[in-house]
């Protein structure tokens, strides 16, 4: 987890009684989290400078996804422009249906989290993408610590991949890097030298628009696999399924949001991201090197049109 002092100082000295505001006071310091993927780093970037424009002090608080829900319960943190189904939905439905945080909407974008390798490895591997040309293909994705044994690489998000592959019995183990820099580390050199590898990856993402690529064909989901082990073709265990195809992308924010500071609820409101928006963005700073920061005014100045629609001319502060 990165800068973990960071966070523990932010919870010790932050000002807690945000949820107190009375009626007429107005909530002007805008605290957003920075999680651990980088569309959401450069978006939420992006957010905040116009956060700033209607005349707010905009704070920025590394943490994992994990942590945010208790912080944005308590209005350590105002507002969240990425939850994703797969990894987020259980503890997003939760704290929703107990009004414990705010459902700010979903976007139009369709999203996926799944195993994913890039395209050449259906040269060495035929049958992919179904999951069972996969399994067959194991040792091509082995390590020299383990030739017994695929390799299947992700970071400290839990999609079930344990589950999934006891499960379906599958000849591979985990690697757990630390962070997505090492992810996208570990596909260069396999790009470069054309190796075989299979990660885990998600779309939108820089991917899409530099690396051709397909996710694994796992069983089709459905909710039963996560809960009913007699449901799918392993009647013994849960999770023996792939992951939603078309998963939504959603926004959520401190309860008291929309009476503390009504322009920063309705634009959130209104935020409403594409799929070339969320790819741009990681593609900015992973593949083309730049900043977040800097990332996040580009990323502004190439969708100012529909930026603009967000936007609420009442709200902006004259500069």
């Amino acid at each position: 987890m990165r800068h973990t002092l960071t966070i523990y100082l932010f919870f010790l000295t932050l000002c807690l009684p945000f949820s107190k505001l009375s009626a007429s006071e107005k909530l002007s310091e805008i605290a957003i989290p920075l999680n651990n993927w980088m569309s959401q780093r450069v978006l939420s970037y992006a957010i905040g400078d116009i956060v700033e424009q209607y005349g707010n002090t905009v704070t920025y608080h590394d943490m994992p996804a994990s942590d945010q829900w208790g912080a944005m319960q308590k209005g350590l943190v105002h507002f969240q422009i990425e939850i994703w189904q797969q990894s987020m939905a259980g503890q997003f439905n939760r704290m929703v249906a107990n009004n414990l945080i705010a459902d700010l909407g979903i976007h139009q974008v369709v999203v996926r989290e799944e195993w994913w390798y890039p395209e050449y490895v259906e040269q060495v591997c035929p049958g992919l993408p179904d999951w069972k040309a996969l399994d067959q293909c194991a040792l091509l994705f082995a390590k020299e610590a383990n030739p017994e044994k695929g390799v299947f690489y992700t970071i400290d998000w839990d999609y079930q991949d344990a589950d999934l592959i006891r499960s379906l019995k599958m000849n591979f183990t985990i690697d757990r890097l630390k962070n997505e820099e090492q992810l996208w580390r570990k596909l260069e050199i396999a790009w470069q030298n054309k190796e075989p590898i299979v990660l885990i990856n998600w779309t939108p993402n820089w991917t899409d628009l530099h690396i051709p690529g397909r996710f694994v064909e796992f069983p089709l989901y459905s909710i039963e696999c996560e809960t009913d082990a007699s449901w799918g073709i392993n009647s013994a265990l849960i999770n023996d399924c792939g992951n939603p195809k078309r998963g939504w992308l959603r926004k959520a924010g401190w309860p008291g949001l929309e009476r503390a500071n009504p322009c920063v609820y309705d634009l959130i409101k209104k935020v409403d991201f594409t799929a070339d928006m969320i790819a741009d963005a990681s593609s900015f700073v992973v593949f083309d090197g730049h900043k977040e920061r800097k990332a996040a005014k580009r990323w502004l100045i190439r969708y100012q049109n529909e930026v603009n629609k967000w936007i609420e001319p009442s709200c902006l502060v004259s500069m």
